[in-house]
């Protein structure tokens, strides 16, 4: 098994590409020990010191650290990936399931605005942010705020802002002209 890595734009968080399928139809963010317990993965991973975060994507596990140097960490985070897909267990435990992002919030009357900021996240922001090791929700929207969920490495970017101001902002905004700010849950 070949496990490739990939930088992010946040320095704390490493993606690793198992060449397989990790969490197909949703993604699932782990922010501590105590959520990780529904994922033998998880769990392993946060067996290792120095992990804060473990995000699973449809094909790509991010790692975020607190402290350490990835030079010591990936070697062990590169064996507890490899021996949890050699080994054949699920990566949830059983009865364990992709938990929902919660409610949603917009006035029924911004139904169609809301479907068009929907589709333009599905289509073009959440793609490129996977491509970054993370994700992005919609949340909600009132009062011409759009408010997004990030998930994995997209969570404490340094870069994370600009994304929001200057891309997917600007996108919304151009086609969505009810759009006059987007902003992190």
């Amino acid at each position: 098994m070949f496990i490739q890595t990939e930088a992010t734009p946040n320095p704390a968080t490493l993606k690793f590409l198992p060449g397989r399928a990790v969490l197909e139809g949703s993604t699932l963010d782990l922010r501590d020990a105590e959520q990780a317990a529904q994922s033998p993965l998880a769990e392993r991973l946060f067996g290792i010191a120095g992990i804060s975060g473990v995000f699973f994507g449809s094909d790509f596990i991010t790692v975020t650290k607190s402290v350490g140097e990835w030079q010591q960490l990936k070697p062990m985070i590169l064996g507890a990936i490899m021996e949890h897909f050699m080994s054949g267990a699920p990566l949830l435990n059983a009865g364990g399931s992709a938990p929902a992002d919660g409610e949603e919030f917009f006035d029924a009357a911004d139904a169609d605005t809301v479907a068009t900021i929907k589709d333009l996240i599905e289509t073009r922001v959440r793609p490129a942010v996977a491509n970054d090791g993370g994700d992005i929700t919609f949340k909600g929207f009132k009062d011409g705020v759009v408010y997004l969920n990030m998930k994995g490495a997209c969570s404490g970017c340094p870069s994370s802002t600009a994304t929001l101001q200057h891309g997917i902002q600007n996108l919304l905004r151009h086609f969505v002209p009810d759009v006059t700010e987007v902003r992190p849950m």
